[in-house]
């Protein structure tokens, strides 16, 4: 997937009218931790606390310009999706249902219906929120947003473009890139502004050892399902991958690789200690993944992604109990 500068340019503009580009800081602790260079992305500092919002944001805007007649749309969600599409269309004027699967995070479920989406629970897992949400957009003609789409990507490129041009403009572009995985749209970004801003940082997906289907898929070439049982990494908890974004994870992939619960539950740790940020399960993956990996790249730097803070207030102070 590629874009033209003027698409990438139209995404930014559409995107800082509602919020400013999202800092980065290269934490002393983290890197006397590791033994590399550690830069992090702070996409957890947007309004909703998560990188999806930029991906709502064009969407929205897109959705405007080409079917102004769209005046509800539905969309299924583990959380930070269904912020981005609740506060992109109320910013547009529309109606939001965003379908979530029982057992759902508690406090992503309530900061969605402050954004005005009505919310229906629905299956127990991502994927049977999905195909109920498809059902009633069929059923009732409602606009229905996946949660792979061409649109939502411009949107997250967004911030994989301010870091790679910060990476340049400081002269330490990092050797490789940790992107976390759920349904592809964060790694689709980062290799469509790897791209763009002509940098040569390896990309490396991850995914949950309690999600692996986008991992089975990439090993064999072609889309597998695989059961989920992260009880931390909602935001990755995919069980059958999306076939577009299966290719692009086959071409632009240095590597794919998977972290438990356990080494994301201290990555939160290593997080909060060493930079006092909150990050949730599939925000912390990226760095669970270089703790892993921190061997062979010593001496190095390395860039990650804090993609989403919004982690119920009892799961995280079970994660910092050790629980």
């Amino acid at each position: 997937m590629r874009f033209t500068p003027e698409e990438i340019a139209h995404a930014q503009s559409c995107v800082y009218a509602e919020l400013p580009p999202t800092p980065q800081f290269a934490w002393p602790l983290l890197a006397r931790r590791l033994g590399c260079r550690v830069w992090v992305k702070h996409e957890n500092h947007t309004p909703t606390g998560a990188f999806k919002v930029r991906g709502g944001i064009t969407y929205m805007a897109q959705l405007r310009r080409e079917q102004p007649e769209v005046r509800h749309v539905i969309s299924a969600t583990r959380g930070n999706h269904g912020q981005s599409i609740g506060l992109a269309a109320a910013r547009a004027g529309l109606r939001a249902t965003i379908v979530v699967p029982h057992g759902n995070s508690v406090e992503k479920n309530a900061a969605m219906q402050a954004l005005g989406v009505q919310l229906i629970e629905h299956g127990d897992d991502f994927q049977a929120a999905a195909e109920h949400a498809q059902a009633l957009a069929n059923d009732e003609g409602l606009h229905m947003i996946a949660s792979f789409d061409r649109e939502l990507v411009r949107g997250v490129c967004t911030y994989w473009v301010e870091f790679f041009e910060h990476a340049k403009r400081v002269g330490d572009v990092p050797a490789v890139v940790f992107v976390p995985l759920g349904m592809g749209s964060g790694f689709a970004a980062a290799a469509a502004a790897r791209a763009h801003c002509g940098v040569d940082s390896r990309l490396v997906a991850v995914v949950s050892s309690h999600a692996s289907a986008y991992l089975d898929s990439w090993r064999a070439g072609r889309v597998l399902t695989a059961a989920v049982s992260t009880r931390l990494a909602d935001g990755m908890a995919c069980r059958t991958p999306d076939a577009e974004a299966l290719l692009i994870l086959q071409r632009e992939a240095e590597d794919v690789v998977a972290v438990d619960d356990d080494e994301v539950a201290h990555a939160m740790r290593m997080y909060f200690a060493d930079t006092h940020n909150v990050a949730e399960g599939a925000g912390a993956a990226a760095l669970a993944a270089a703790w892993q990996q921190r061997a062979r790249w010593q001496g190095r730097s390395v860039g990650v992604t804090l993609s989403g803070g919004n982690v119920d207030t009892s799961v995280f102070a079970d994660v910092l109990r050790g629980a």
